[in-house]
């Protein structure tokens, strides 16, 4: 099932839930859709494996999927909200991230600035900065303006150079159904204009002086032959995280398909690296996890400030709905009134944001 949570500049973010067991929450970046990426020949395996033995947490950061579009601000901060609303929302207290790509960085981002709350990183053809930042290559700066202004002129199109560009750098040696995959995908997951902003927002960022405040045992991923971001950008990335084990992968293509021989490598290392984790993480504190999901949603809420008015219209549902849930929220928490039930709930890490 899709949800939908609110950041707390207003953006409407979607996200979902699959799979049994302890989370993680993964961070992607750009070109995810959650209702598309099940049937995807490009994500299905990756979703199937990650469900298997534990909750995935899942989102379309703004401007992207079944989130907001056409919204100002793209970057960092604008993404970390994303994430914090959606793990508010969820009502996990302390979890795994996984950062795919740019959302690598947004999940160590939010690593350093809430230790408290991340209790493994796994960070995947990730980088700290992006091309637009100091001390990158003339040439990597210029190619990455190249692909921006191919972007403007040549996203979602049904033909063209651009289609057959994009798609060979995100998959270089696979068939032609990821190829139209990635084309139908350009045009469902955003506009041409966002997926502007998004592409310069994501060679804007810079992450590097908060590297060395992540605190949660990391482990950095990266394909080898990854021609959307360099290998070294990787091994770069686990060299400013303290204690960080970075993993090389065989394959090329950006996003590991079963056939790459790096595929069975990446999931052994990520089973080990989360194995019991269950154990040692409490994503709900006792006696939250007798909470349904709405009423998750609506601790959050409350311990945001929100108003019964202004949850129900948040939430859209009818006052008394949120009356009722509040009532029963506070009879589970055993909480005599509702400036008792906002003390319980941030500590418990609601309304973080």
């Amino acid at each position: 099932m899709i949800n939908f949570c609110t950041t707390s500049d207003g953006v409407c973010i979607a996200y979902a839930t699959a799979g049994r067991g302890p989370p993680p929450l993964r961070v992607g970046g750009w070109m995810t859709h959650l209702e598309r990426d099940w049937n995807s020949p490009v994500w299905r395996h990756w979703l199937r494996e990650l469900t298997r033995d534990h909750t995935l947490g899942r989102f379309d950061i703004r401007g992207s999927g079944l989130s907001d579009h056409q919204v100002p601000g793209q970057g960092v901060e604008a993404w970390v909200q994303d994430l914090e609303a959606v793990a508010n929302a969820l009502g996990w207290r302390r979890f795994p991230l996984f950062g795919i790509c740019q959302g690598g960085a947004v999940a160590a981002a939010y690593a350093a600035r809430y230790p408290e709350r991340v209790s493994h990183l796994i960070l995947y053809n990730a980088y700290s900065n992006g091309a637009y930042t100091a001390g990158v290559s003339k040439d990597k700066a210029d190619e990455a303006r190249a692909l921006e202004r191919l972007i403007d002129v040549g996203w979602g199109r049904r033909s063209g150079a651009f289609r057959e560009v994009f798609a060979r750098l995100m998959s270089p040696r696979e068939a032609g159904e990821q190829v139209t995959w990635w084309e139908q995908l350009q045009r469902l997951t955003a506009e041409p204009d966002d997926a502007v902003r998004l592409w310069r927002g994501f060679h804007e960022l810079d992450i590097r002086s908060q590297l060395q405040r992540i605190e949660a045992p990391t482990l950095v991923a990266h394909v080898k032959g990854d021609r959307m971001v360099p290998f070294e950008a990787g091994r770069s990335l686990a060299a400013q995280i303290h204690g960080a084990r970075f993993l090389p992968l065989d394959g090329e293509n950006h996003i590991l398909q079963l056939s790459d021989s790096g595929w069975p490598v990446l999931v052994a290392e990520l089973r080990q690296f989360l194995a019991g984790m269950s154990a040692e993480t409490s994503w709900l504190p006792p006696g939250f996890d007798a909470l349904t999901h709405r009423e998750r949603m609506i601790l959050d809420a409350i311990a945001r400030g929100l108003t019964n008015s202004e949850m129900a219209r948040e939430f859209s549902i009818a006052p008394k709905t949120v009356r009722n849930h509040v009532s029963n929220i506070g009879g589970k928490l055993a909480a005599s009134s509702r400036s008792e039930l906002i003390v319980k709930a941030r500590e418990a890490g609601f309304g973080h944001s």
